[in-house]
């Protein structure tokens, strides 16, 4: 019998047990190549969770931020695909077209369903789904962009436990979004954009040294 399915699974947990968090969870619009650029590039090779991102992308057009995030991030960096299994260190940009959403078991959904906020993929929704999957120990990022989508998600994300970083919005190309998700009340760290990466380091390991 092949056991190596099991024993992958038994490593992701354990590596996942020994972190603060699961899940990061981050949202982008206007802007958002250049500043996923500076977080993801500032993330070690052996970042111990997971990263989904939804970057609102032109659905005429099929995308190839993934094949450029993956040039300038010592991560591996794929575009989700239905079904995919969250492994620590991988990130995963929702498609064109489709909603991301994050499931209990680990795995990754896509979805064709209504626009919300005239935008598929939607933050509220991959951040809806990431704080009742993973609850307390889920962070959410919203970075530059226009309009107010992940305003709503970072409240259920906060409601649930979790943890919502926004980028503060004078480092921002656009700050609809950032601006948004602040007016919230629901965000607990705004920062600059080249302090994100090492939040999200610090408060992922946060248990190893404890």
């Amino acid at each position: 019998m092949d056991n190596s399915n099991s024993q992958n699974t038994y490593d992701r947990d354990s590596q996942l047990a020994e972190t603060a968090f699961d899940i990061v969870a981050i949202a982008t619009s206007a802007g958002g190549l250049n500043a996923l650029s500076e977080v993801l590039s500032n993330l070690p090779a052996d970042f111990p969770v997971p990263i989904v991102v939804v970057q609102h992308l032109d659905p005429r057009h099929r995308s190839l931020i993934a094949d450029i995030l993956s040039r300038r991030t010592s991560l591996t960096v794929k575009q989700a695909a239905q079904g995919d299994r969250l492994v620590p260190g991988m990130v995963y940009i929702a498609p064109p077209n489709r909603h991301l959403l994050a499931d209990p078991d680990r795995s990754l959904s896509l979805t064709q369903s209504e626009l919300v906020h005239f935008v598929r993929p939607s933050a509220d929704l991959l951040f809806d789904s990431v704080a009742a999957s993973h609850k307390d120990r889920a962070i959410a990022v919203v970075l530059t962009g226009t309009g107010s989508d992940g305003a709503m998600g970072v409240e259920a994300v906060k409601k649930m436990g979790g943890t919502v970083i926004v980028q503060e919005e004078q480092t921002a190309e656009f700050s609809g979004m950032p601006s948004s998700a602040i007016q919230t009340g629901a965000v607990d760290f705004v920062l600059p954009l080249p302090d994100i990466a090492a939040a999200l380091v610090a408060l992922v390991t946060a248990k190893d040294s404890e």
